[in-house]
């Protein structure tokens, strides 16, 4: 089970860390749980490095630190998991792991909720919850069909939706508007009296 992000409390690293630690030392739920990442020293929300390293000393979680091969980490994993609480543009890990065929589970938040659909690619569970975070998890780690199916229908919501040529096209045509309207209102303020 992976969270790939910056490592921040916003990001729902602790909600993480909290499920983990309740479906590894009270289920007795045989799973990984990964943390990939650094933390951020610039921004008030961030984790420290002693406490990621406590975490993995606590044997509750694995933290992999920066990776740049996340294509294959991805690809290592059977869960993905973004328990963010703050509203996120549309992120990109949550992309990656539905092209990658991962089964997803995110905040019902902006941006979060958007990567997925919802019991299809992928489950929603409320933010700051690591009981729901956890139920959740617990829920995908015990049913391999489920999780499979997830992961292929995210593969196919990704390749209608999130190619990156459409993406690309997307991008052109609103800057393409944007430049034609500017160019409309320089035309009209340059004729104006």
């Amino acid at each position: 089970v992976l969270l790939a992000s910056r490592m921040l409390f916003s990001k729902g690293i602790q909600e993480f860390v909290e499920a983990a630690r309740y479906l590894a030392k009270v289920k007795g739920v045989d799973a990984r749980f990964i943390l990939v990442g650094s933390p951020d020293p610039y921004n008030p929300t961030s984790l420290t490095t002693e406490q990621l390293v406590y975490w993995q000393q606590e044997g509750i979680v694995e933290w992999w630190g920066h990776r740049t091969d996340m294509d294959i980490v991805i690809n290592q994993a059977h869960i993905i998991v973004l328990p963010s609480s703050y509203g996120e543009g549309l992120p990109k890990v949550l992309i990656e792991a539905a092209a990658c065929g991962r089964p997803i589970i995110t905040t019902n938040i902006p941006g979060c909720r958007d990567a997925i659909e919802a019991n299809v690619t992928g489950l929603l569970v409320p933010a700051k919850d690591s009981c729901a975070l956890a139920a959740a998890r617990e829920s995908l780690i015990l049913d391999p069909q489920r999780r499979a199916s997830m992961g292929q229908a995210g593969r196919q919501r990704a390749e209608a939706n999130f190619a990156i040529e459409d993406i690309v096209s997307a991008h052109l045509r609103i800057y393409s508007e944007i430049y034609r309207s500017a160019s409309l209102t320089t035309q009209a303020t340059k004729f104006s009296p």
